[in-house]
């Protein structure tokens, strides 16, 4: 990972956690979000799996920094993560969902002239009903570990 969560954490932060809890890894991002709501300063949104629904909520608390969450097929081991920017989404491989997070950063960055990085993690398992591997739930407990650090908390 070549950017930490200290280097792209800056004024105020808004955190979307993007997936679904009951695809095992695939809730990564809403989890991170639950387990950091109240811990940090910064607005901790769980977009589920329609992120385009909480755009508005977005544009109108006009962040510094956004850091979208979501499981992301980077070709490494499952629970490696990496902080990726729009220009490296396209490179990174594909989400484990239909509306494209690129697009959603696009967007994004139009409106609201944010700086916009995504922390895609390596899902193990996404079918229905799986739980949350451990490689994945480690990471979290990293993840939650290093955010709070990085916003000061």
């Amino acid at each position: 990972m070549d950017k930490s969560l200290t280097d792209v954490l800056k004024g105020k932060v808004v955190i979307l956690g993007i997936g679904n809890p009951l695809r095992g890894d695939d809730g990564f991002g809403p989890v991170l979000v639950q387990r950091l709501q109240g811990e940090v300063p910064a607005v901790c949104i769980d977009a589920g799996t329609s992120p385009e629904s909480y755009l508005g909520k977005i544009v109108q608390e006009s962040p510094d920094t956004i850091l979208i969450v979501d499981a992301v097929h980077l070709k490494s081991k499952s629970g490696d993560y990496e902080i990726l920017t729009p220009s490296e989404i396209l490179a990174s491989g594909f989400t484990t969902h239909d509306i494209s997070p690129k697009l959603l950063m696009d967007y994004l960055h139009r409106e609201i002239k944010a700086e916009i990085y995504m922390l895609g993690i390596e899902p193990e398992r996404v079918t229905l009903g799986s739980e949350m591997s451990e490689p994945v739930k480690k990471a979290l407990n990293n993840v939650v570990r290093e955010v709070k650090e990085a916003l000061g908390a």
